[in-house]
């Protein structure tokens, strides 16, 4: 029997052992999708509390706490840090099977140099080691502790990006901190808040939004200025794929219907989407970015707690509406004038791993490696069983090898041993086959394969 989380967790043959420890262990990281306040990377924020580290924003151990039956007050109230802290204590050990347990103590050991297993007797002692521990340990500190060489945040358009740039210039720092440009407030329509958005938008842009014209003109500054600052990506949240054909002057008439606060028919809010979503993914091939596809969440769910706590507060689960053809249709409109740029698709619900790994071979591009890409396993999948799911759908339908791997998709500046999570799980993949006869028994190029999904392939597809 294995020790509890040892040297070799989820690494099950010698094969995948070597993978992982000659050429997977020590890549750098390169988190092309992340939601880590840029602000706080500048300022470098220093945490009071594990606490506040730990379980601040942090929805995924939020879900477990309300699970068994903890007060709220618990995890988004009022309780002080040390209770907090307790109540996630007493919790864990219930956690078995959840990659939580594994994050956490992984997170514990890297980070902190713990590897007590965390549990209600264990509370107070980690609870005060870590707190000496973030005396020093800075938001900065860790970024530079994991490995990390680039990363990309996620922004507002209207976002002035004054922290990007403040970090381009600083040399004290030798992480590459880039925006990510994610306009899902403009794409959304339907909303209540989309009114006061578009006003925000055409402040920030410096023209006056009246209709499709002057609002794609507007989205379109605003990307040529992300551009300026470094930005070579954007992301999407695809909650529900909409797209459906529609002329430039019916979509005209549905944004100043929209303007007037006059409600909009299903019909006109797919003809919006899908009209913007080109317009947008034109100007991301002009500028050669690349674009990411976040398909399939099904947010705010309890109409109480968005209420009493509001949005991206751990009420949000998987979507399960079809897609496939409307996806088809969107990106094959992109193609037809050779205006498709490279695009990542996500996929939240797993039923849907083997419709993207098909998809993205319909429309990939001579001489571009892996234009088309089928993400990380996203969200309620970035666990073990979701990550050997996306992997496999992925190598049988394409190649995995062309892949351009992990994110952290995360808040928390702790979370980058996800990708020795996943690297792991790759290793003990390939390790497998190899062993089984799958594969041909060349460590040495399947180690090269290993490197390039961890960071090379990563590095490349970005590249402008």
């Amino acid at each position: 029997m294995k020790n509890f989380m040892d040297k070799d967790f989820v690494l099950k043959n010698q094969t995948a052992v070597t993978l992982y420890e000659n050429y997977a262990k020590d890549m750098p990281i390169f988190d092309f999708h992340c939601h880590l306040p840029v602000e706080e990377i500048y300022n470098d924020r220093k945490f009071g509390s594990i606490t506040e580290c730990w379980l601040g924003g942090d929805h995924y151990k939020w879900r477990l706490m309300r699970e068994m039956g903890i007060d709220e007050s618990y995890m988004t109230g009022d309780k002080d840090d040390y209770e907090k802290f307790l109540k996630y204590a007493e919790v864990i050990p219930y956690a078995i099977g959840n990659p939580i347990l594994h994050w956490t103590h992984m997170e514990l050991k890297r980070y902190f140099g713990i590897d007590e297993v965390l549990s209600p007797k264990t509370a107070k002692e980690i609870f005060d080691k870590c707190n000496e521990k973030l005396q020093t340990l800075t938001a900065r500190k860790m970024i530079t502790m994991s490995g990390v060489k680039k990363l990309f945040t996620t922004d507002d358009p209207i976002d002035d990006l004054h922290y990007h740039k403040l970090l381009k210039d600083d040399k004290t720092f030798d992480v590459e901190v880039y925006p990510a440009f994610r306009p899902d407030k403009a794409i959304n329509i339907e909303l209540p808040t989309y009114v006061p958005y578009i006003g925000k938008l055409a402040e920030a842009a410096g023209t006056e939004i009246n209709g499709i014209d002057s609002l794609c003109d507007a989205l379109t500054a605003r990307i040529e200025y992300f551009d300026s600052v470094g930005c070579v990506c954007s992301d999407h949240a695809l909650d529900v794929v909409m797209f459906m054909p529609a002329d430039r002057d019916t979509v005209d008439g549905i944004v100043k219907k929209a303007l007037a606060g006059e409600n909009l028919t299903r019909e006109e809010i797919e003809q919006y989407k899908g009209y913007i979503l080109v317009h947008l993914g034109k100007q991301y091939a002009r500028l050669h970015w690349v674009q990411q596809y976040h398909i399939g969440a099904l947010r705010n769910n309890s109409r109480r707690y968005m209420s009493m706590l509001g949005p991206d507060t751990g009420f949000d689960a998987i979507e399960d509406q079809t897609f496939a053809k409307k996806l088809a249709l969107l990106l094959d409109t992109l193609d037809s004038t050779d205006e498709l740029p490279k695009t990542i698709l996500y996929c939240l619900n797993p039923r849907d791993n083997e419709v993207l790994a098909a998809m993205i071979n319909c429309f990939q591009h001579a001489g571009v490696v892996g234009k088309m890409q089928f993400g990380s396993a996203w969200w309620f999948n970035d666990q073990k069983d979701g990550m050997e799911r996306q992997l496999m759908a992925l190598s049988q339908l394409g190649l995995v090898s062309k892949f351009v791997g992990m994110l952290t998709d995360s808040r928390s500046f702790l979370s980058y041993t996800r990708h020795d999570y996943f690297r792991r799980i790759l290793c003990n993949m390939f390790g497998t086959l190899i062993e089984e006869g799958e594969y041909p028994d060349d460590v040495e190029f399947a180690g090269q394969i290993v490197k390039d999904i961890c960071y090379n392939n990563a590095v490349n597809y970005f590249a402008k």
